[in-house]
C-alpha cells in the first residue's frame, strides 16, 4: 500500500517536471561546417573529427548523428546560459562522409541538415566531409579584386599596341587613343594601354581600399585585348609587360600578319619576352610586400590561332629561335596538340578542332599528346614557383577541358596535385556554371566562381534582372523565398573548404555590371548602345549588394571599377575603362569601409550563417561564432519597413544591445555608431526605403555552467 502510494507521488513528479519543461523551440537547433561545429573543420585521412549539434538548454530528449544509415546517439558534452552542446566523435576513412541529425523532444521527431530544420529527409542537403580537403586559410574569405590590364591603367604608352599594328578577327588593331571612350560593339581588337606597370602605379589605391588579392585576367602574349586566346603561355605579354627591343614595320593595307614586322618583333623577340617576365616578377614582389597575394589566369581546354604551336598567322614561321607550327607543316612537332580532320590540307592546314567551331580558339588534344600534357604542367608549376611566385589559378572554362569526362578529372587531378607540389599554399579555382560537386573533392579544384550561389540569387533578388541583362522578371525580384531556396540548394554542393573560398561576384568580364542591371533594362550595347546602360542605376541597390557581398560567407570578388560606379551591359561594354578623375569617391567610400568591416570582424571571415528573416523585398541573416554576433537586415523596399527579430538563437544574450557599423539608404551611408537594445532576446529596427545595415554583438568572454571532458 504504502509503496503504491511512493510510486504514484513519483508519477506525479515525473508529469510535472515533464509539463516543465520549455516550449520546444526549433530556432535554437544548429549545427555547420564551421570550427565551432566541426572540429578540426579541415580534418585528415584517417583522423578522428568531433561533431557539435547546439540545441536551446534543457530543451530535448535526444539528439543523433546519422551517417551511413546509421544512428549514433550524441551526448551532451557542453552548456553555456542559453544553449546545450551535444557531440560525437567520427573515426574517419579516406572517404567522403554525408550526415545529418535526428532531434527527439518529448512526441517531436525533427530532422537538422543544411537547409536548417527539416520534417523529413532529403540527402541533398546533407552536411558533408571529406578528409583531406583543406584549402588555404589567407584565401578563406579573402576580399579579391579582378583587373582585366587593357582597361584598369596605362602606366607605359611606350608598350602600347599601335594601330594597324596586325589583324585579329578580320580587321586591324586600333590603339584607342580617348580612355573614355566606349568599347565598340566588336571591341576585341581595340587597345586602352593599361599595363602592368600601371597596376604598380596604382598599388597605393589598391592598397588603402583594403583587397587582399589580385586575380588578373590572362597576361600572357595574345592578340585579343581580353588574351583567353593565349600566344604564348611561357610568356608575359610585351604589350602590358616591357618592350625593350622594339622594330619593325606597321601592316599596310591589305596585307597578312606574317608581315606585321613590328607585332613579329615585339611578341617574338626574347628580350622583351624575357623582360614582360621580370616586370610580372615585380609586381608579385611588390603586392606580396603589401600583404596581397596575385591570382593567374589559366586557360588550358584551348589556346589561340596565334599561338605558337598552331601559327595560324604564320607569325612564327620565320621567327628565329621557334619551330614550325601545327597549321604550317604537318611534321610540326605540335602536330598531335590538336586535332586536324584533313590530313591531306598541309601546308597551312586550317581542318582543326575549335572551341564551339571557333577556329581563333583551337582546341587542345591532351589525349592524343603526352608531350602537351607535360608541357601544361610544367606551365601549372612555372609561374607559382620562384621567380615569379604567383599565389594559384583561375581556370577558364574547366570542366570543357578533355574530350570526356573522365579525362578532365584526371587532368585537374594532376594540374591540382602539380600546383600544391610546387607552391602548398596556393589556390585553384575554377569558372564553372552548374553543379560543382564532382570536381571539389579537394584533389581537382579547391573552389568556383560563385555564380548559383552567390551572383545569381543576389541579382535575381535586388534587381529582378538575369546576370546579362538578357531578361527582366517581376516574379523573381524581391523574391526571398527563391533567394534563400537557391542559396541554400546551390551551396549544398560545396562543403566547408570550397564554401569559404569560393569567389562571390556581383560582376565580371562575361556579364553586365551589377550597377546597370540595377536599371531593369534589357538588352544589350549592340542592340541598344552603351549609353542606355547608364541610365536610371540605382546605386542604393548597389549598395545593398555590396554589403551583403561583404558579409556573406566566401571571398568578396570586387570587378575593377565596380567601386567607382562603372555600367556597362555585357561584354565588351562591361569592359570599360576605370574612370580615374571622373570616380564616384562616395561609393568608393562604401567598398572602403564595408571591406574593413568585413576583414575586422571575425564572422564574417569564417563564421556561421543563419536564416533569420525573409519577407517581400527583405532578407535577414546571421554571421557568428561563439564570441561575436552580426545580424545583417537588407530593405529592398521603396518604403520604410519596421523589424522586430530574434537574435538570441545567433547567440547574443536576451538583454542587451547590438551596435550598428554600417547603414547604407537611398541617400548615402553612415558609420556612425548607434545602439539598438535587445529585449527578450529581441531587437526592434527600422530600415529606410532601400537600404541595409549590419548590427553586431560583442559578447564577452564567460565561463561555460557544463563542461565533460
Amino acid at each position: 500500500m504504502e509503496t503504491n502510494r511512493f510510486l504514484g507521488m513519483e508519477q506525479d513528479r515525473q508529469y510535472y517536471i515533464s509539463a516543465m519543461r520549455p516550449v520546444f523551440d526549433r530556432r535554437a537547433l544548429f549545427s555547420d561546417l564551421t570550427g565551432d561545429y566541426v572540429i578540426p573543420p579541415e580534418p585528415n585521412v584517417y583522423g578522428v573529427v568531433t561533431v557539435k549539434f547546439r540545441t536551446k538548454k534543457d530543451n530535448v530528449d535526444r539528439v543523433y548523428f546519422v551517417c551511413d544509415n546509421e544512428k549514433h546517439m550524441m551526448f551532451k558534452t557542453e552548456s553555456d546560459d542559453f544553449f546545450d552542446y551535444y557531440s560525437h566523435a567520427v573515426q574517419l576513412e579516406n572517404r567522403e562522409i554525408s550526415y545529418y541529425f535526428e532531434i527527439q523532444a518529448g512526441k517531436i521527431v525533427c530532422y537538422y541538415n543544411l537547409s536548417g530544420v527539416q520534417k523529413g529527409i532529403d540527402r541533398h542537403y546533407d552536411f558533408r566531409l571529406i578528409p583531406g580537403y583543406k584549402t588555404p586559410d589567407w584565401a578563406k574569405g579573402a576580399v579579391m579584386y579582378q583587373i582585366y590590364v587593357d582597361r584598369f591603367y596605362n602606366g607605359d604608352t611606350e608598350n602600347d599596341v599601335l594601330t594597324n599594328e596586325y589583324r585579329y578577327i578580320g580587321d586591324n588593331t586600333v590603339r584607342v587613343e580617348d580612355w573614355n571612350k566606349y568599347p565598340a560593339a566588336m571591341g576585341v581588337r581595340e587597345f586602352y594601354g593599361g599595363d602592368l606597370q600601371g597596376v604598380l602605379d596604382k598599388m597605393d589605391y589598391l592598397q588603402d581600399l583594403g583587397i587582399d588579392v589580385i586575380y588578373f585576367n590572362p597576361l600572357f602574349v595574345s592578340p585579343s585585348n581580353h588574351k583567353y586566346d593565349i600566344q604564348d603561355y611561357d610568356y608575359i605579354d610585351p604589350h602590358i609587360g616591357k618592350i625593350v627591343e622594339d622594330g619593325g614595320e606597321l601592316l599596310q593595307h591589305g596585307q597578312e600578319n606574317r608581315f606585321a614586322s613590328r607585332y613579329i618583333n615585339r611578341v617574338t623577340n626574347k628580350a622583351n619576352l624575357e623582360a614582360s617576365n621580370e616586370l610580372f616578377a615585380q609586381v608579385v614582389a611588390e603586392a606580396h610586400r603589401r600583404g596581397i597575394k596575385v591570382i593567374l589566369d589559366g586557360v588550358f581546354n584551348h589556346c589561340g590561332s596565334f599561338n605558337k604551336w598552331m601559327d595560324r598567322e604564320r607569325i612564327y614561321e620565320n621567327a628565329e629561335g621557334y619551330e614550325k607550327g601545327a597549321y604550317v607543316d604537318r611534321n610540326s612537332p605540335y602536330h598531335n596538340y590538336f586535332a586536324f580532320h584533313n590530313e591531306g590540307a598541309w601546308p597551312y592546314n586550317g581542318s582543326y578542332d575549335g572551341w564551339w567551331g571557333h577556329d581563333t580558339l583551337p582546341k587542345l588534344n591532351y589525349e592524343a599528346s603526352r608531350e602537351l600534357f607535360e608541357y601544361v604542367m610544367h606551365i601549372a608549376r612555372k609561374w607559382v614557383s620562384p621567380p615569379y611566385n604567383a599565389d594559384g589559378w583561375r581556370l577558364d572554362v574547366a570542366a570543357d577541358l578533355g574530350h570526356s569526362p573522365e579525362y578532365n578529372h584526371y587532368f585537374w587531378k594532376e594540374f591540382y596535385r602539380t600546383v600544391k607540389q610546387a607552391n602548398p599554399n596556393a589556390i585553384v579555382l575554377a569558372e564553372h556554371y552548374g553543379n560543382p560537386r564532382d570536381w571539389l573533392h579537394g584533389n581537382e579544384w579547391d573552389s568556383i566562381m560563385n555564380y548559383d550561389a552567390f551572383m545569381e540569387p543576389v541579382t535575381w533578388f535586388l534587381t529582378g534582372m538575369q546576370k546579362h541583362s538578357d531578361d527582366f522578371r517581376q516574379d523573381m525580384l524581391g523574391n526571398a523565398e527563391s533567394f534563400w531556396g537557391a542559396m541554400a540548394y546551390n551551396g549544398a554542393n560545396m562543403t566547408m573548404p570550397s564554401f569559404y573560398t569560393a569567389m562571390n561576384e556581383l560582376s565580371n568580364h562575361d556579364h553586365s555590371r551589377f550597377l546597370t542591371r540595377t536599371n531593369h533594362i534589357v538588352g544589350r550595347t549592340n542592340s541598344l548602345g552603351p549609353e542606355m546602360a547608364d541610365r536610371n542605376v540605382n546605386k542604393a541597390v548597389m549598395r545593398e549588394a555590396v554589403l551583403i557581398q561583404m558579409t556573406w560567407p566566401g571571398a568578396p570578388t570586387i570587378y575593377y571599377g565596380d567601386e567607382a560606379g562603372l555600367t556597362g551591359f555585357t561584354d565588351p561594354d562591361n569592359r570599360r575603362t576605370y574612370p580615374w578623375g571622373k570616380e564616384d569617391k562616395e561609393l568608393i567610400e562604401f567598398h572602403r569601409k564595408m571591406i574593413a568591416i568585413h576583414k575586422e570582424n571575425r564572422e564574417f571571415l569564417t563564421g556561421s550563417l543563419k536564416y533569420v528573416e525573409a519577407d517581400y523585398n527583405i532578407i535577414g541573416y546571421g554571421r557568428f561564432n561563439r564570441q561575436e554576433q552580426s545580424l545583417v537586415l537588407v530593405n529592398n523596399n521603396h518604403h520604410e519597413v519596421t523589424k522586430e527579430i530574434a537574435v538570441w538563437h545567433l547567440g547574443t544574450p536576451k538583454e542587451g544591445s547590438m551596435k550598428r557599423l554600417i547603414l547604407t539608404t537611398a541617400g548615402g551611408f553612415t558609420t556612425e555608431e548607434m545602439e539598438y537594445p535587445i529585449i527578450k532576446g529581441r531587437v526592434k529596427v527600422t530600415l529606410p526605403p532601400t537600404s541595409a545595415i549590419v548590427l553586431k554583438h560583442y559578447k564577452r568572454q564567460g565561463k561555460n555552467f557544463l563542461q565533460f571532458r
